[in-house]
């Protein structure tokens, strides 16, 4: 049987990863980021990895029309999705007494504006696929954060937004498992990726989580039958006391 995953922020880091892991698996892919250039160069080597097709979206999350145009492509070409991978996000640091609003502002409509339109419009395709396949159902990954788990100084916003997405999920397990739909949020610390490199100074990026871990968390997931809900999963750092980014 054909499979088929629409994943966000695709074009590099754990987004990669992950299409990379799926198109060795023979999935079909709908791959979005806000670069075209770059995710048609990914696409081909999705392709080449063993994907069935692969659809590029470019499309900027901040926009509040993209979901829609993302979903529809999907749709267009594969008709079902039996895995969505929310893992487009931006991060920004800042105390609350000096955050700003239009940062806040962004901040919300990336992390959880934009996922939960994509989620909602994807539900009749996650519907489709978890029927077609009842045994296994369609899955949802949401990469949420440790610090959507555990409050850290300075990161109030982005937690904050983490949390909600957390949320979301656990939210959704309630409404739609019953329906083969189920939800995983995945909660790490800091991850060795382009969007972490900012803390180089002060979190080497040698200990932090690798890009592999994760995508042998969602694979662990996907593979998982109908009948387990497995609702968040936190990955701190080692030599730290797990409780931080």
């Amino acid at each position: 049987m054909s499979r088929s995953a629409l994943i966000t922020g695709a074009s590099r880091g754990i987004g990669l990863g992950i299409a990379t892991r799926l198109a060795e698996q023979g999935y079909g892919l709908t791959i979005t980021a806000r670069d075209r250039e770059r995710l048609e160069s990914v696409a081909a080597d999705l392709r080449t990895a063993g994907a069935k097709d692969v659809v590029v979206v470019a499309a900027d999350l901040a926009d509040e029309e993209s979901a829609g145009r993302v979903v529809e492509a999907h749709a267009d070409a594969f008709g079902s999705l039996n895995a969505l991978v929310l893992n487009a996000g931006v991060g920004t640091a800042g105390a609350i007494g000096e955050f700003p609003m239009r940062r806040f502002d962004k901040s919300l409509g990336v992390n959880l504006r934009a996922p939960f339109s994509l989620l909602q419009q994807s539900l009749p395709l996650l519907r489709t696929g978890a029927a077609e396949n009842p045994g296994r159902g369609s899955k949802v990954v949401a990469l949420a954060s440790i610090t959507g788990v555990y409050a850290e100084a300075g990161l109030a916003v982005y937690g904050a937004t983490k949390a909600a997405l957390i949320s979301l999920t656990e939210t959704l397990n309630v409404e739609e498992s019953g329906n083969g739909i189920s939800a995983t949020a995945l909660a790490p610390a800091y991850v060795d990726t382009d969007m972490a490199a900012w803390t180089h100074d002060t979190i080497p990026p040698e200990t932090m989580i690798e890009v592999n871990d994760i995508v042998e968390l969602v694979d662990a997931v996907l593979r998982l039958s109908s009948r387990a809900v497995v609702p968040k999963i936190v990955v701190g750092r080692a030599g730290t006391d797990g409780y931080r980014a």
